[in-house]
């Protein structure tokens, strides 16, 4: 467990269709906590954005940034390294994630998961982006999965891959 202070976290709701998830917010908040602090890395001082926005709001996103013209579940934008490095006072900035609410919801009901677990999941997922994990080769994705899955359990969370077969 990392000694990280947990950033500053602001979670904005950018499509009315979250206003049927009341704890959303909450339950971000509490996912990128115990993922600054099971984390070794330094988040003292800095900030993020979460957007809860819709899949058309992703859409967009992932088309621009990725050139991908289809909604995904989260993107994570990870601040440019001067930016992190921050040493005027201004807080530091880690980056940005977006959450896409229909595909959360279309996921979470195909894979039979509550709707809070699996968005706990994609905010771990994001905020560790953020922080220099990635997931391009299979030893990346081992030691990115082993993160989320420690993280999530001791959020209570089951084991988000238990049930699928390893890609490789």
């Amino acid at each position: 467990m990392s000694s990280s202070v947990i950033p500053a976290t602001e979670v904005v709701i950018a499509a009315e269709c979250w206003q049927s998830e009341a704890t959303a917010e909450a339950v971000v908040l509490r996912a990128i906590e115990a993922a600054a602090q099971a984390v070794d890395a330094d988040t003292g001082g800095a900030e993020l954005a979460v957007m809860l926005t819709d899949d058309d709001g992703i859409r967009a996103l992932n088309a621009s940034y990725r050139g991908f013209d289809k909604p995904t579940n989260v993107l994570s934008f990870p601040a440019p390294e001067a930016d992190y490095q921050d040493e005027d006072g201004a807080p530091r900035l880690l980056g940005d994630i977006a959450i896409a609410y229909q595909t959360v919801r279309r996921e979470a009901d195909h894979e039979g998961k509550p709707f809070d677990h699996h968005l706990s999941h994609l905010a771990v997922h994001g905020f560790l982006h953020l922080v220099g994990y990635d997931h391009e080769t299979d030893a990346e994705a081992e030691t990115m999965e082993s993160a989320e899955r420690r993280i999530l359990a001791g959020l209570g969370i089951p084991d988000p891959y238990a049930d699928q077969d390893r890609v490789s």
